[in-house]
C-alpha cells in the first residue's frame, strides 16, 4: 500500500510539473498571438512565426514542450482511471462527494482540450512541420497571418474556438491551484494569494486568446 501510494504521489508531482510548464508555454503563445492585432500586415506574427520555425534552441523547446503535453495527458487519464477504480460505487447523492465542481470534470475538460489542440496543430503546427499542405505560401514559407486571418473570420471557427478557450479557462482555473497544492503550496498563509493569481492568470489567457477572434470577426 505505501509503494501505491508513493507511485500515486509522484504521478501527481509529475503531473503538476508538466502542467507549471503548459501554464508557461500559454503565456508565451499568448504574447505571440496577440501579435495578429497589429496593423501591420502581419509583418510582427509573421516574424514571430518564422524564428519559431527556425530557430534551434526552440525547436529543442517544441520536442519538450510536446512531451510535456503527453505526460500531463497520460498522466490525468491515469490518475482519472484510478480514481474510477478506486471508487466504483458513484455516489447516490452528489452532495456527498467534497470534490470542487471543476475537479469533478477536470477529465472531461481536459478530452475537449486535447480536440482542440489536434484542430489547431492541423491548421497551424503541422503546416509549419510540412505533414499539411497549405496554398498560402511566400517564399517558401506558410503565411500564417493569412492561415489565422482565414480561420477567424469565419464565424463558426471563431465561436467554437471562443467556446474552447473558455473551456480551457475552467481547466486552468482548476489546474494552476492544484498544481501548486500537489508541490506542497498548500498552506492558510500562500492559498489564498495562489488561488487570487490562478484567477489573474485565467482571466489573462482567456481575455487574451478570446479577444483575437472577437478582433478578426468585427474588424476584419
Amino acid at each position: 500500500m505505501k509503494l501505491l501510494k508513493l507511485a500515486s504521489v509522484t504521478q501527481k508531482i509529475i503531473m503538476a510539473v508538466a502542467g507549471l510548464f503548459l501554464l508557461t508555454f500559454l503565456l508565451v503563445h499568448l504574447v505571440i498571438n496577440l501579435c495578429l492585432l497589429r496593423s501591420d500586415g502581419g509583418e510582427w506574427f509573421n516574424a514571430a512565426a518564422h524564428f519559431m520555425g527556425t530557430n534551434y534552441i526552440v525547436k529543442i523547446f517544441e520536442v519538450v514542450l510536446m512531451l510535456g503535453f503527453l505526460i500531463h495527458i497520460l498522466m490525468g487519464v491515469f490518475l482519472q482511471i484510478q480514481n474510477w477504480m478506486a471508487r466504483p460505487i458513484r455516489y447516490q447523492v452528489q452532495n456527498k462527494s467534497n470534490t470542487s465542481f471543476f475537479s469533478k470534470y477536470m477529465i472531461y475538460t481536459g478530452i475537449i482540450i486535447g480536440v482542440f489542440l489536434a484542430i489547431h496543430f492541423m491548421n497551424f503546427y503541422f503546416i509549419k512541420l510540412g505533414l499539411v499542405s497549405s496554398p498560402h505560401m511566400e517564399n517558401g514559407e506558410p503565411n500564417f497571418y493569412v492561415i489565422a486571418q482565414e480561420l477567424f473570420t469565419q464565424p463558426v471557427y471563431s465561436i467554437v474556438y471562443v467556446v474552447l478557450i473558455t473551456l480551457l479557462g475552467f481547466h486552468l482555473h482548476h489546474a494552476f491551484q492544484s498544481a501548486f497544492q500537489t508541490l506542497g503550496a498548500n498552506h492558510s498563509k500562500y492559498t489564498p494569494a495562489i488561488k487570487i493569481a490562478g484567477t489573474i492568470y485565467t482571466f489573462i489567457i482567456v481575455i487574451g486568446f478570446d479577444i483575437i477572434p472577437i478582433y478578426f470577426l468585427m474588424f476584419q
